[in-house]
């Protein structure tokens, strides 16, 4: 092997071979640098050299930073590596969730129900149990698969994305094809998904707390370091996890997945736990409760049957069967289905709920604090007039001919992070829109564009924007000066100029220029303009921006934009107040500016108060506390005006969610109710601390959700409505023909094949109930309030009882035959009341006003009951193996019309309470 490079340490040493580094550790083993440099924590002692400590010439060999990785080398390294995710713990395999099933007391007592079945000789009904607990556990497992798979897609949906450099073309990639090798361009606000050395660094700062424990941002360097420094302190490498808070930088990436530092920690253990949400705490808490309240009773009705004469194994079977049938075990998972549904088909309408406790909180959001700009507007800012030389002219008026518009153009297109591809703009949409004020205006038609000007004029040093500066300045060489441009906020850049440019020449700047300045941004703002300042001063060659700093400028003129409200911003605005819902808008941009959008899509009104951050800060708590109805624009805020007002309306005890895109946003997106950031334009930060990200960054999406959530909630109601009712109502059956020593209604697999079929096929129908946008007029939720309040229960017993008032006669016409018939008859009427029931369970509404084909999937589910309940009845084999006795025409007739009775007496009610409330 012919080495081009041979460095000794001891039993170690690094060769360079082929364009890439090696490192040959003690065992003699020869790999890759780029694999082997960044090994696991055991072998790391005996490796010569880690990635922080390589010069960034070895580190760079065979790489061309101008071009990165080839498409082709990329898709070569991940097939080699693998991609750029953690290992999970090893997940359960089917059969392991398939025998987790039984471990589940309700399923123990259907068992012990076998047991005692084929002890006391009834073959068929411990067949039928032992089908049932076997179909359960079928359905247990599948449904498992499902949320596996749904959870993998959501987190799809939600995964980051990257910007890398390759084939010489800036591009985003998502954070699982990032490869060793691949050169990625981060920014303020990324988050970091490989571990990676520094090339190029523009004052880049990086919060590791994730890694570290420090909640400092450490300062990044393009330095090289020779000794061995713990993590914390390697300033010229950053690390996956880790979070970018300012400026930039070019990042040759090191070590992906479980090479990374954070994939070390992974190894150690698992971070992630699933948690149950709020209501399937509740529902937990009152199934436990429900089950000993039925185990009493069960008690009661063996005691009962077995002072009436009855055998001990026939009495403890019924008993235990009873117990079974009455406890609603499906309810749990059903609530589960329901709620995944729901994040299915937020997802297709642009939002991606990240947690599922989100969708129950969403239907109690009495407060939405939304960002102005991409949300409630379009995000496609475009240029109105610039203000330069004392006047306003149009874009198309700028002459490269003229000085004062030559550097008003350098400084749209040099001091600009963005880029146009293929006519989409890619980076901020304030800054994209200025390079197609540029094209439009001098380049087009000359075949040249910004692309020509950067390739020429480099940029040397940089200052990135920020929101506590509100400026972004960086340094070029123009015709052999240095010169930094500046852009930023009127109000900032116009206190640090001291000289203005005119087509004269360059002169003092007067409080009477500052004065015409002012006061024609105010004509932009009143219009609704957003305005930005551009300024630019020249430096010695041995002058640097960030010791100058950004002061004595000369100013050069405004630009004014627009980003024009979205077209359904304004309905969404109005539905929201309907629902109950306070809009607030919260922006950076100016008062005036805010308030103007605010009031053209319905946020503001007369009466209503606009605060800026600053006159947010002079308030105490209880003065903003008495004035925060009030409010419905806060401009010019800041990270922490946002968390005071949040909190403000957590305070008053009302649920809120707030929008954001930026780093400094995750603070108050944790801090909300519901975090929503944007799927477009936010950074993987803010996506990060969210519950819900919108994919479309559309507030009228928000208001989708919350409709979506509120019918999620109501639909998951009615599920636990009809199961509860159905439920009771064999419950009184039973406890009627015990008391009056009548024979047993049900045989045990009677109630088996109801619980079954009712607790499964009917609920799921109505969990898929479509929205109705009649739930945007209701008042949001309260979250304290349980779901049995005593409406609910009103309900519960007005559903039950009619239905058991039909099962008992049903059960007495077919006694005056025998008591085989007699149960017969019982069953099927129940079985088919149940299944007719959950037409009325689907909403408070009447069929005629709800209509009985907008949910075609409880139509479906009734066909399937009726037809399991035509086979039992009518098939011998499975007659005999249900204990049923054959039934007359007669009597057929005589149980579907017991059957139909409670639910034509329920939509009777409906139609009348609905004609009454029609009356004037």
């Amino acid at each position: 092997m012919n080495y081009r490079t041979r460095l000794f340490a001891g039993s170690s040493e690094t060769c360079t071979y082929e364009n890439t580094v090696y490192t040959q550790c003690h065992h003699d083993s020869l790999l890759p640098v780029e694999s082997l440099v960044f090994c696991s924590m055991l072998e790391r002692r005996n490796v010569m050299r880690e990635a922080y400590q390589i010069t960034k010439e070895e580190m760079l060999s065979g790489i061309d930073i101008k071009k990165g990785l080839t498409t082709e080398e990329a898709l070569e390294k991940l097939k080699t590596d693998g991609e750029n995710v953690l290992e999970e713990t090893k997940r359960k395999s089917v059969l392991s969730v398939f025998l987790g099933q039984f471990a589940d007391l309700l399923v123990i007592i259907l068992i012990v129900a076998a047991v005692i079945s084929m002890i006391s000789g009834n073959i068929e009904s411990t067949i039928v149990i032992f089908a049932v607990i076997i179909l359960n556990s079928i359905l247990g497992t599948v449904q498992y698969v499902k949320a596996e798979k749904s959870l993998e897609s959501l987190k799809a949906l939600s995964s980051p994305h990257v910007k890398v450099l390759r084939d010489g073309i800036k591009q985003e990639i998502e954070s699982k094809n990032v490869v060793r090798g691949d050169l990625v361009l981060l920014e303020a606000g990324d988050m970091i998904v490989a571990d990676g050395r520094i090339i190029n660094n523009y004052s880049l700062q990086v919060n590791e707390s994730s890694l570290t424990g420090e909640s400092l941002n450490v300062d990044k360097k393009d330095i090289e370091i020779g000794e061995n420094l713990p993590l914390g302190d390697r300033v010229n490498m950053v690390y996956s996890g880790s979070l970018v808070t300012y400026g930039r930088a070019m990042v040759l990436v090191t070590g992906t997945g479980m090479d990374t530092e954070m994939g070390k920690i992974a190894r150690l253990m698992n971070l992630t736990s699933q948690k149950k949400t709020p209501l399937q705490r509740s529902l937990d808490d009152f199934g436990k409760k429900l089950a000993i309240i039925i185990m009493i009773i069960s008690g009661i009705v063996f005691g009962i049957r077995y002072w009436q004469g009855e055998p001990v194994l026939d009495s403890l079977m019924f008993a235990v069967a009873l117990a079974v049938a009455a406890i609603p075990e499906a309810l749990s998972s059903i609530v589960t289905i329901v709620q995944a549904m729901g994040t299915r088909k937020m997802a297709t309408e642009n939002a991606i709920i990240k947690e599922l406790k989100a969708v129950e909180s969403l239907g109690s959001v009495s407060v939405i604090c939304s960002d102005k700009t991409g949300t409630l507007t379009q995000n496609k800012m475009t240029v109105q007039e610039l203000y330069i030389d004392g006047e306003c002219i149009e874009p198309y008026e700028l002459d490269l001919g003229k000085s004062i518009h030559r550097y008003f153009l350098y400084n749209a297109m040099l001091n600009n992070d963005s880029a146009l591809k293929d006519g989409k703009g890619i980076g901020d949409p304030t800054e994209y829109c200025l390079l197609t004020m540029a094209r439009e205006a001098c380049f087009d038609e000359k075949g040249i564009d910004e692309e020509f000007f950067r390739s020429n004029m480099e940029r040397l040093e940089e200052i990135p924007f920020d929101s506590d500066r509100k400026l972004m300045s960086s340094k070029y060489l123009i015709h052999g000066v240095p010169t930094v441009f500046t852009k930023g906020a009127l109000d900032v850049l116009l206190d640090k100029s001291i000289s203005i440019m005119t087509s004269d020449g360059v002169r003092d700047i007067t409080r009477q220029d500052k004065e015409k300045i002012l006061k024609q941004n105010e004509l932009f703002s009143k219009n609704g303009l957003r305005v930005l300042a551009f300024a630019h001063k020249e430096l010695n060659s041995e002058e640097r921006l960030i010791e100058t700093g950004e002061n004595n400028y000369i100013f050069v003129g405004l630009v004014s934009m627009v980003d024009p409200p979205r077209k359904e911003s304004m309905a969404a605005v109005a539905d929201a107040k309907s629902a109950g819902i306070k809009p607030v808008m919260i922006t950076g941009d100016h008062k005036v500016t805010a308030t103007a959008i605010a009031r053209q899509i319905g946020i503001f009104s007369d009466g209503d108060l606009a605060l800026t951050g600053q006159e947010l800060d002079g308030l105490t708590d209880e003065e903003l506390s008495d004035i925060l109805e009030k409010v419905s624009v806060y401009a010019r805020v800041s990270p922490e005006n946002k968390i005071r007002i949040v909190d403000a309306w957590q305070n008053k005890g009302r649920v809120v969610a707030m929008t954001g895109d930026g780093v400094n946003d995750a603070p108050a997106l944790k801090k909300a109710d519901i975090g929503v950031a944007m799927g477009i334009t936010g950074t993987e930060v803010s996506k990060d601390a969210s519950a819900m990200i919108l994919s479309d960054d559309n507030f009228a999406t928000i208001i989708k959700a919350v409709l979506n959530g509120r019918n999620v909630y109501r639909n998951i109601l009615n599920a636990i409505q009809f199961l509860l009712s159905g439920n009771l109502a064999a419950i009184l059956v039973v406890l009627f023909c015990s008391i009056f020593a009548l024979p047993t209604p049900f045989e045990p697999v009677h109630l088996l094949f109801i619980n079954l079929l009712t607790d499964s096929l009917p609920a799921l129908a109505i969990g898929m109930e479509p929205t109705d946008r009649s739930l945007l007029k209701n008042k949001p939720r309260d979250p304290k309030q349980g779901f049995l309040t005593r409406a609910f229960l009103f309900k519960l017993i007005a559903y039950a009882i009619p239905i058991a008032v039909v099962t008992i006669l049903a059960f007495y016409m077919g006694y005056d035959s025998d008591a085989m018939k007699a149960s017969t008859m019982a069953f099927a009427t129940l079985t088919l009341a149940r299944l007719f029931h959950g037409f009325n369970c689907r909403s408070n509404k009447s069929i005629v006003k709800l209509g009985l084909s907008s949910n075609t999937w409880s139509l479906w589910a009734f066909a399937a009951g009726v037809i399991f309940l035509g086979l039992v009845l009518f098939v011998p084999l499975l007659s005999k193996l249900f204990l049923v006795a054959s039934l007359s025409r007669i009597q057929l007739c005589a149980v579907f019309g017991l059957a139909l009775a409670p639910t034509i007496l329920i939509q009777f009610v409906r139609v009348c309470s609905e004609r009454i409330k029609k009356i004037p």
